[in-house]
């Protein structure tokens, strides 16, 4: 089980206030690591969840929406914790409207945070990990989008699909720094965000009668993969996406 032991490690998770980025903050810390939550939003519950592990914990209020945040991110971290080993990129955003109909901004917003900020984060971290000459991990959320074209949504499809582009470009240039650039892709998960379509009871038969696992998906399921992917476990792997989705790819 050493090959999944973080004890030492030090990880930045964005959009770790709520949703899948806390389910995957509290299971980077269960392995062991300490963590660094960066975004907006109230961390109070996440703070309680990482030191309830014995593990340390960071907040630092910042918007994503704008890169120029970055390089004073990674300067707090390395000051509070004196390195960085892990980057997971989760803050994201979704806005819903016809191919048709969309707008510039609509289209702007979505690709900043999870797209544009995603590539400079990795990009900003990448080059912390190769002055500290230990090599690094790069876990990247991207989506079932990242391999279907979806409806009503095309600034999320198109970053969505970047992320998993960008995260084989990471790989072949920075494996040999040692960096692992890898992505999950969440499918149909139960937090926040789907709410709304979980309350429309022909919606989400629809869903969960398509899903092969027969419900959706938990934070908690990507407990297992962010950890695999943060560890040692994972070294030889480099440039992939894989998919927690219950089996909707494969239907």
């Amino acid at each position: 089980m050493s090959m999944f032991d973080l004890t030492g490690k030090v990880a930045i998770v964005t959009g770790a206030a709520m949703g899948l980025g806390q389910g995957m903050a509290t299971a980077l810390a269960n392995a062991g690591a300490d963590i660094v939550s960066v975004g907006l939003g109230d961390n109070t519950e996440t703070k309680a969840l990482i030191e309830a592990t014995g593990r340390k914990f960071l907040a630092i209020d910042a918007n994503l929406m704008s890169i120029e945040v970055i390089p004073s991110v990674i300067d707090k971290v390395v000051a509070a914790f004196g390195k960085l080993d892990i980057l997971v990129n989760c803050a994201g955003t979704i806005r819903r409207a016809d191919a048709i109909d969309f707008t510039e901004k609509d289209w702007d917003d979505v690709m900043d945070l999870n797209l544009k900020t995603v590539f400079f984060f990795s990009q900003a971290a990448a080059k912390q990990f190769i002055k500290q000459g230990q090599g690094g991990k790069i876990i990247n959320i991207a989506s079932m989008l990242s391999f279907q074209g979806g409806i009503r949504v095309p600034s999320y499809t198109g970053s969505k699909s970047g992320v998993m582009g960008v995260t084989r470009l990471m790989a072949n240039e920075w494996a040999k720094y040692n960096i692992n650039a890898n992505a999950i892709a969440p499918g149909y998960m139960a937090t926040a965000n789907t709410a709304p379509i979980r309350a429309d009871e022909q919606r989400n038969a629809e869903i969960v009668n398509r899903i092969p696992a027969g419900r959706w998906g938990l934070p908690s399921d990507l407990a297992g993969p962010v950890v695999f992917l943060a560890a040692p476990a994972s070294d030889y792997v480099n440039g992939y996406t894989v998919a927690v989705d219950g089996g909707w790819l494969a239907r």
